[in-house]
Formats: C-alpha cells, sequence, structure tokens
C-alpha cells in the first residue's frame, strides 16, 4: 500500500527538503536514499521522489508565467 504523505509535508519537512537537495546534488549516489533519510518524519524515498516530481511541476509552471504575482499592499503610507 503506498504511503500518502505527500499532503503531510511540514514546513520543517520542507525546509529539510530544500537543504538536501542542495546537499545531495543528481551525481550523488544514493541521492533520494540521502534525501529521505535527511528529511525524516518517516518519509521513503518514494515520498522524496514524489515531493521532487511536484516540486519540478510548480517550477516549470512559475517560469511559464502560468502563476501570477501576487498584488501586494505598499508598506508605506500613501499620503
Amino acid at each position: 500500500m503506498a504511503s500518502n504523505s505527500l499532503s503531510a509535508w511540514t514546513p520543517k519537512e520542507n525546509k529539510k527538503f530544500e537543504q538536501a537537495l542542495a546537499v545531495y546534488d543528481k551525481d550523488t549516489p544514493d541521492r533520494w536514499q540521502n534525501i529521505a533519510k535527511y528529511v525524516g518524519g518517516g518519509k521513503s524515498v518514494e515520498d522524496v521522489k514524489q515531493h521532487y516530481a511536484i516540486l519540478i511541476e510548480d517550477l516549470k509552471h512559475i517560469e511559464s508565467g502560468d502563476v501570477p504575482f501576487p498584488k501586494y499592499r505598499s508598506g508605506g503610507n500613501s499620503r
């Protein structure tokens, strides 16, 4: 039975995932095993691979302009 931990990534796990991607590049032997171990929280190799695939898909949408920029309110006084 497949794990459904994709929706259960905490902010702390996401941060560790990002750090692990920086430490273990695509040429690192056993990259996904190392990333899963670094993230912890019971994440499997399949969990981190799926999380990475989602990240890549999100980046494609951002880079293609499919994601609009947020509209921020000005922080200063508008007098």
